[in-house]
């Protein structure tokens, strides 16, 4: 073994890093309903003027308790790249945590966003009226992710499929890619409460699809001696 491949993660340890990110999902899924559920009512911004204080607050709690096992789960990449070169693992693990981390942040900036709804709501005023600056500093955010989201992408497709990796090449049906630019076709064609909880949970929603089929991935695969690659 050389000195590129000291710093190792076990098999188990991927699982259990697996399933924090399965945890963390469903934790900031139910953030993302306690923002947005309301019923049949498909306008997101305005079911967030209506939702209760306290139902904001709680969300905010489930970012941050949603960013500590996100964080926690980039383990199971460092894992699953542990074959591949040290640039690639260490780039890919890297970013893949930068996109966690923005997750719980993401999220938890929207608290502006539900407060300045319920503002605008408080005055007479339609929900979207409070609400520009807010969304624009969220997006700035989510445009600032969209780097390392690009750079892991490229760089897990091409590592898997040169079999690279712990994974089996059919986890790339599970890259967060495809979900993502499926967002728009999905979403369209859903309607009332369905619509409702798919578009307000729909990321978090694709790292718990990602996730439960990279921990299925790893728990079900041998694992074979690495030879690491420098």
């Amino acid at each position: 073994m050389n000195d590129n491949s000291k710093v190792m993660l076990t098999k188990n340890t991927a699982i259990w890093c697996g399933i924090s990110g399965i945890i963390a999902s469903l934790i900031l899924f139910v953030g993302d309903m306690l923002f947005y559920y309301d019923g049949a009512n498909t306008n997101l911004i305005a079911n967030m003027a209506n939702v209760s204080s306290n139902r904001v607050i709680i969300s905010g709690l489930c970012a941050l308790l949603s960013a500590w096992f996100y964080t926690l789960a980039s383990g199971q990449l460092y894992y699953a790249f542990q074959p591949a070169k040290k640039i690639i693992q260490l780039t890919v693990f890297f970013s893949f945590m930068a996109i966690m981390i923005a997750f719980g942040i993401v999220h938890a900036a929207y608290i502006a966003i539900a407060t300045s709804a319920k503002n605008a709501a408080l005055q007479g005023l339609p929900p979207q009226s409070f609400t520009e600056l807010a969304l624009a500093a969220n997006n700035a955010l989510r445009l600032m992710t969209y780097i390392p989201f690009t750079i892991f992408t490229l760089l897990f497709i091409y590592a898997v499929w040169k079999k690279s990796t712990h994974y089996p090449q059919w986890i790339l049906l599970f890259c967060p890619i495809i979900p993502f630019l499926l967002n728009d076709f999905i979403i369209s064609n859903l309607d009332g409460k369905i619509h409702t909880i798919i578009a307000g949970g729909y990321l978090n929603l694709i790292l718990l699809l990602f996730f439960t089929a990279s921990t299925i991935a790893l728990l079900t695969k041998d694992t074979p001696k690495i030879t690491k690659k420098r």
